[in-house]
């Protein structure tokens, strides 16, 4: 068995693991890739192999930067099965179908506005690419073995992190590989952990925090001291959130401060209909988080949605105090944008940066100290506070993915890095090899790696 990683390879963003077995071809994840232009050109370069030789396309969990190529390898002539858990199939539905309408938004905006050099600007996939590679996709339980191709036994083991969530064992009989995707954490506020790694002669590792631990930090509180300086100036709380996962973890500590009445029941939005979706999924998977029904009603208690586009950029021009969520997390896209040029200039208001932030990205330019950033072709000036909820990262910080890593049941012949900036994949690297003395390295983009059996 051969892996090549033709993504997430000292970078934290997309995940594409070629794996040859048997001359069949499977992709573990199908990642975008986010941040920096030199990282969102490989989504718009040809895939190093033909799409239409792929088998099978094995998924880890639903997040962009996991599955949004699918659509592009579907257009490219993949017509393989997709393979993910339930839960994740009920996410892609969500997902994908809005990562092509920000896709085609984007093209019709640079096209009125003459922005990009492209004559016309295309999008890089469209709401019908979606579709058909939702049509390709199968449920597969966690804990149960299936067979993506033939002589090649597959199993998902829960991953916390998000909603379906999964780390996937490939098994050639002899040889076998664990991919980790991207793990939880084992105290995180709504998710339950990681299931201990199963055995695998090689394990692939992601390592998004593998450079530091996450901080003691009081969540709760911070949030607090947030709101009420912001309730006090009459400004706006904008919450970059992902619709998956950072949401509904935001919705609840929000939820936990008004009941105990720590905060005033402030006028909030959910600018994001695919989040309250989402959320309702909450309702139908109580085995794969650690929320019980009547946490779950308590998260949209009071919560508004907005639904339209217009209403969407009138929101924020309305006098605060309000709370408003939205996507994208790292504010990358979609209808933060708009915010952010409302919302950043106002001295009044604050900008809550939950969880981690790639690259690149105005999340992490914000989180550098920015005093403006670039939206729409202007630059924003930036005079709101900034606020970092580090500790509401879904990733395993360094000492989490050593202890999963320890905990399979004996120690792999290898242990290759991947997910993480290049620090962070390092810092993981020399951990396993100090603290573990298993054979480690750091993947590089388009490199390869033989399996082999015990």
């Amino acid at each position: 068995m051969r892996i090549t990683f033709f993504g997430a390879a000292e970078t934290v963003t997309g995940s594409r693991f070629l794996v040859e077995a048997h001359g069949r071809r499977i992709l573990v994840d199908a990642g975008l890739f986010q941040g920096v232009k030199r990282l969102r050109l490989h989504n718009w370069s040809p895939f190093p192999v033909d799409p239409g030789s792929l088998d099978a396309v094995v998924l880890t969990h639903a997040h962009v930067d996991h599955s949004g190529y699918l659509p592009v390898l579907v257009r490219h002539g993949f017509d393989g099965q997709v393979w993910c858990t339930p839960s994740t199939a009920a996410l892609l539905r969500i997902l994908l179908p809005d990562a092509a309408h920000l896709q085609e938004e984007d093209a019709r905006f640079a096209n009125r506005h003459r922005s990009s050099r492209h004559d016309p600007a295309l999008p890089l996939f469209t709401q019908d690419d979606a579709a058909a590679a939702l049509d390709l996709v199968c449920a597969q339980p966690f804990e149960e073995d299936f067979h993506p191709v033939s002589d090649l036994t597959a199993r998902y083991s829960p991953a916390g992190h998000i909603l379906g969530a999964a780390s996937v064992r490939l098994d050639e009989g002899g040889a076998s590989v664990l991919f980790s995707g991207d793990l939880g954490r084992t105290d995180d506020w709504v998710m339950r952990p990681p299931a201990s790694a199963p055995a695998a002669t090689h394990v692939v590792v992601e390592s998004t925090y593998g450079d530091r631990q996450h901080p003691d930090e009081d969540a709760l509180g911070i949030l607090e001291e947030a709101i009420h300086r912001t309730v006090a100036h009459g400004g706006i709380v904008l919450v970059p959130s992902f619709a998956v996962g950072r949401t509904q973890t935001v919705l609840h500590l929000l939820a936990r401060l008004r009941i105990a009445g720590r905060i005033p029941a402030l006028p909030t939005f959910v600018n994001s209909p695919m989040a309250v979706t989402a959320t309702e999924l909450f309702l139908a998977t109580a085995g794969e988080h650690r929320l019980n029904e009547r946490e779950v009603f308590e998260l949209c208690e009071g919560v508004e949605l907005v639904r339209s586009v217009e209403d969407s950029k009138r929101l924020t021009e309305r006098p605060g105090p309000m709370v408003v969520l939205t996507a994208s997390g790292m504010m990358t896209g979609g209808r933060v944008l708009h915010h952010i040029r409302q919302v950043a200039p106002d001295h009044r208001s604050t900008i809550v940066l939950p969880g981690f932030q790639a690259a690149g990205t105005r999340g992490r330019a914000l989180l550098d100290g920015a005093r403006s950033l670039r939206v729409f072709g202007e630059e924003v000036p930036v005079r709101a506070a900034v606020v970092h909820l580090e500790s509401l990262s879904a990733h395993a910080d360094s000492d989490d993915l050593v202890a999963w890593l320890k905990s399979a049941p004996e120690p792999p012949k290898a242990v290759t890095v991947v997910h993480g900036e290049a620090t962070a994949a390092d810092a993981l690297r020399r951990r396993v090899a100090q603290e573990l003395h298993w054979p480690v390295r750091v993947a590089g983009f388009g490199e390869s790696v033989d399996v082999t059996g015990r």
